[in-house]
């Protein structure tokens, strides 16, 4: 009782305070309003921030759902390699000996786009998105049983098997020459090691050497670096930040010039923005110690056959936006293998390049890869 008395002495003392004193009932009045404002800036803040985290997404995912059917090439074709899975397969030209180009980790086979243009003039030229990249979607281990469980994910291996499997129910013919860049030169390698009577000629484009990832200034690099920034731009795809900033143009396509279709632009920015694909790119680089170690292992046990020719393409650095004495690491890393694995090689050095060679400097590629088919088909005219 004695509290409820104090509390109506209380505001009947503030009541007559604002009789007395009209400034005051404004005070009162405006520091009530004040909270009401302050309280409804909060929920629009909130609101807003709902809106941002939630409508990104879902614009992205029905973006990609429907760019995934609009942006698959038109001369690609979807191709039912057993246990479930489909990889795309894209060739271009007509004849005899097939060219089989692997590309670097985490891209799809548009970076190959110059050199499959401009080779495909002479001969048939295949590219091809390894498994979870392009438009080869990539099953969960719980989706299917068989060779991708004893690979396990993302390593030479399983691309190997992948790829093998593609040519077989393709049809290409035989033998035909594998071309690989970085990560897809360690592939190129296994795969004809293994398969060797399939394979005419090998051409290594800006090999990662075997035993790089014994060294700790290379992998602090790898994986204190690269791999985080690659698992950055994963969440960016994932969150629909990736495709905002494509629009306001902070994110734009690797390749891209005069001479690139707006097709093969837009379907960059859609793997940009795709989660899967960027999620598949990560898995390649975080599994490259161990695809260099099974290349390793292999070329040990099996030897390349005597009949296959080897051609190592080479610039002036492994990749210019690391730091020199990494360059100069894998320079020297590269030299050894070679000499270890391959003594024969066709050695051929393009000035001003590193990795990007394949879309900055297709011709020096292209020049060699149509020498190669020209000294094989007047081969099997002669015979």
């Amino acid at each position: 009782m004695r509290r409820k008395t104090e509390a109506q002495t209380s505001t009947n003392e503030r009541a007559n305070a604002d009789k007395k004193d009209p400034n005051h009932r404004i005070q009162s009045q405006t520091e009530a309003k004040g909270r009401v404002s302050c309280g409804s800036v909060l929920m629009n803040i909130g609101k807003c921030l709902l809106l941002i985290i939630i409508i990104p997404p879902f614009l992205n995912y029905a973006s990609l759902q429907r760019e995934g059917q609009m942006l698959l090439p038109k001369d690609g074709q979807i191709v039912d390699v057993g246990l479930g899975q489909k990889m795309h397969l894209l060739c271009k030209g007509k004849g005899r000996p097939v060219v089989v180009l692997d590309g670097p980790a985490g891209m799809s086979s548009d970076i190959w786009i110059h050199v499959q243009e401009s080779v495909a003039t002479l001969t048939k030229v295949c590219t091809y998105d390894r498994m979870g990249l392009g438009f080869s979607k990539r099953l969960m281990q719980n989706e299917t049983t068989g060779t991708e469980k004893v690979w396990g994910m993302s390593t030479t291996g399983r691309m190997v098997d992948d790829l093998h499997r593609l040519l077989q129910a393709a049809g290409i013919a035989k033998p035909f020459i594998l071309v690989g860049s970085e990560l897809g030169a360690l592939n190129s390698r296994f795969y004809s090691h293994i398969h060797d009577v399939q394979v005419s000629d090998l051409v290594l484009i800006d090999p990662i050497p075997e035993d790089i990832f014994e060294d700790d200034q290379w992998k602090a690099y790898w994986y204190g670096k690269l791999l985080p920034s690659l698992q950055a731009r994963q969440f960016s795809a994932a969150t629909g930040l990736s495709r905002m900033l494509i629009i306001l143009g902070a994110i734009e396509p690797m390749i891209k010039g005069e001479n690139v279709s707006e097709e093969v632009i837009q379907r960059q920015k859609y793997l940009l923005s795709n989660p899967a694909h960027q999620s598949s790119a990560v898995d390649e680089h975080y599994f490259l110690n161990e695809s260099a170690a099974q290349v390793r292992d292999i070329t040990k046990f099996k030897p390349l056959s005597s009949r296959m020719s080897v051609s190592v393409i080479t610039g002036d650095s492994f990749d210019e936006q690391i730091p020199t004495h990494l360059n100069q690491m894998v320079e020297k890393l590269q030299k050894k293998f070679l000499e270890e694995s391959y003594p024969s090689a066709n050695h051929i050095h393009i000035k001003g390049a590193d990795w990007r060679m394949i879309y900055k400097k297709p011709s020096a590629i292209s020049q060699h890869l149509k020498r190669l088919v020209n000294q094989r088909q007047a081969r099997q005219q002669s015979e």
